[in-house]
């Protein structure tokens, strides 16, 4: 396991996650503080729990778009997505090779 801190609104937290998730993990703790960060800075709600509130329902409204059936993700299930972009990712690594 791996061991990603973070630090948000003042709190220090310890999150264990497996290896090859700790990058995806760094990056939601980054998403979440400048998000919680932003709603502070707002002056519009006070209070660390409400903000964390604010910051969750906020989150899960992106989550909710992109999952939409109107949404770019609609129509795929999260192991097709990450089907999709190890493809891509495999095409970028063939394109790049002399």
């Amino acid at each position: 396991m791996e061991t990603v801190k973070a630090n948000i609104l003042g709190r220090d937290y310890s999150l264990a996650c497996p290896p090859e998730e700790k990058a995806t993990l760094e990056a939601a703790v980054m998403h979440v503080g400048q998000l919680a960060g932003r709603i502070q800075g707002s002056g519009k709600v006070s209070g660390n729990e409400k903000i964390a509130v604010m910051a969750a329902i906020q989150i899960a409204a992106e989550l909710l778009v992109v999952k939409s059936p109107e949404g770019p993700l609609g129509s795929l299930s999260v192991g097709d997505f990450k089907r999709k972009i190890e493809d891509i990712n495999a095409m970028l690594d063939t394109a790049d090779a002399p």
